[in-house]
């Protein structure tokens, strides 16, 4: 396998974020595998919105599926071709509309979290505004011979911030808009910071009222709950006006709004999603991409999420003949499933080469073992349903620490010990309610591994365990009647769970209803 050279930044960045189970914010391209097809759908947007379009996609997956990396990812790729890229996360705090400005809060999050490629990690919104001021200087003296400081270039400047501002005026909010830009640009010219605070405070939402707005700025309108999303709309039509290819919205963690235990406001952040669907989809938006990413719950759920919303359902629900073995990857939902096994298997090898070039190592581990516990994970009890990218990652990267922090412990042991600690430790409760069966025959939390082998059909032990032929068939014959009560509680213990789920979220609904 080609070795690879990456800045230690990167992998220093990697190896943390990867640990702690979190997405990457940079080095994602030396991590990245599979999803060819959302990738290539989600890049035919980007082409699309370059040229005048817009794009409106749900990314659907479970916790720990790779929602958050894809949109990472996408984010990445868009600001290095020149898009400009906004994202935040949804939380109780911040949702798309609300009484307390909550709906403000999004847009102040957006516009803070504001990047460009030269500003990646945020804050690129003065920058952004000086770029352009000092771009437009730029080619006005190599035009017109004109010097800096040159009165003439000061007028000419001028002229060409009111033409792109005067071209905004005709936009819903336009004539504000512009008017603030243009008091940006007094201050930027007589060197009034003040005026210029004020202008920045103004496009960030930050001034709280109309009258201090008025006062400040002359403009008798501010940016609240009710009118954030228009401004973004704005952000996009002036991203392109200064030189970039559009503006992207990358809002994650959607399933705080299936959160939201008051259904009436519960159902006015759908109706503002909607509004949003219909604006990129039927042409009133332009140069402007919204990624919103949930799991299947908040999408599918006919009684809380987005499938409750009717007008919603039918315009996000998939077609006749896109819901068998085939599915589209043009439709508003891309669904993530579980990497294949050959993805695995690459990813895989390539966390064994960043972390063996961060901590300064020849990488120890063979093919043959990365294909052992590849088949730990994915035979495990529930695998199909429950394993999820992240958990295979974070039990790689603990696998990869352990082997290299204890230098006398072979994986094999390592692996060997996991199994029989399990096995001896009897049973434990699993962090979703139910008991899980290991591969060694004992509970395993979610996030453990088995033994190397996984477990067979029959509940046995497969090859590497450390016990003899005599010892595996010994531990597997006492341990079946145990596993099977065990799994029948299990599915007892979550079958309750649901109900009693069901019976809060009844409550909660009724409560709502009633509340002040």
């Amino acid at each position: 396998m080609k070795q690879m050279s990456i800045p230690k930044r990167l992998t220093t960045a990697l190896v943390n974020s990867l640990t702690a189970g979190v997405v990457p914010r940079v080095g994602l391209e030396h991590i990245a595998v599979g999803r060819k097809p959302e990738v290539a759908s989600m890049l035919q947007d980007l082409e699309n919105i370059a040229e005048g379009g817009a794009a409106f996609r749900i990314i659907s997956g479970r916790y720990g599926s790779g929602k958050s990396f894809l949109l990472q990812m996408l984010r990445n790729y868009a600001m290095d071709r020149e898009f400009i890229v906004c994202d935040a996360d949804l939380s109780p705090e911040r949702r798309l509309v609300g009484t307390k400005g909550q709906g403000l809060a999004t847009y102040r999050e957006l516009i803070g979290h504001l990047s460009t490629r030269t500003r990646p990690d945020g804050g690129a919104l003065e920058p952004m505004l000086q770029r352009w001021i000092a771009g437009l200087q730029q080619e006005l003296m190599q035009a017109g011979g004109l010097r800096p400081g040159d009165p003439q270039l000061l007028e000419s400047v001028e002229l060409r911030i009111y033409e792109v501002a005067g071209e905004m005026q005709s936009l819903v909010h336009g004539f504000d808009f512009a008017k603030v830009l243009s008091a940006y640009w007094t201050g930027y010219k007589l060197g009034e910071e003040e005026r210029k605070a004020s202008a920045l405070r103004w496009l960030r939402g930050e001034i709280p009222t109309k009258t201090e707005a008025r006062k400040e700025l002359g403009v008798g309108v501010i940016i609240d709950d009710d009118n954030w999303y228009d401004y973004m709309k704005l952000w996009a039509e002036f991203a392109v006006r200064i030189g970039y290819k559009g503006l992207l919205l990358f809002i994650d963690e959607g399933v705080n709004l299936y959160k939201i235990t008051n259904s009436v406001s519960r159902q006015s952040n759908y109706e503002k999603l909607l509004t949003m669907f219909n604006d990129t989809m039927q042409g009133k938006a332009e140069h402007l991409g919204i990624y919103l990413g949930g799991t299947p719950q908040f999408v599918e759920d006919s009684r809380r999420g987005l499938f409750s919303y009717d007008a919603l359902r039918t315009r996000l629900m998939d077609g006749r003949y896109s819901s068998g073995a085939y599915r589209t990857y043009t439709s508003p939902i891309l669904r993530l499933d579980m990497l294949s096994h050959e993805e695995i298997m690459v990813l895989l090898q390539r966390l064994r080469g960043i972390h063996a070039m961060h901590f300064g190592y020849e990488p120890q581990l063979r093919d043959e073992q990365l294909i052992a516990f590849m088949q730990a994970a994915v035979n495990r009890l529930g695998a199909d349903e429950l394993l999820t990218t992240r958990e295979v990652v974070r039990d790689f990267m603990d696998v990869l620490h352990m082997l290299h922090q204890h230098q006398e412990l072979t994986f094999e042991a390592l692996m060997g010990e996991r199994e029989l600690a399990q096995a001896a430790g009897g049973g434990r409760k699993s962090a979703a309610g139910g008991s899980r069966l290991s591969s060694a025959g004992g509970v395993g939390d979610e996030d453990e591994l088995g033994s190397t082998g996984g477990m067979g059909n029959e509940g046995g032990l497969s090859s590497t365990g450390g016990l003899s032929s005599e010892e595996r068939l010994s531990h597997a014959g006492g341990q079946s009647h145990e596993a099977r009560r065990l799994a029948r509680s299990g599915e007892a213990g979550r079958s309750g769970e649901d109900r009693a789920d069901r019976v809060r979220d009844d409550l909660d609904d009724l409560l709502a209803e009633f509340e002040l």
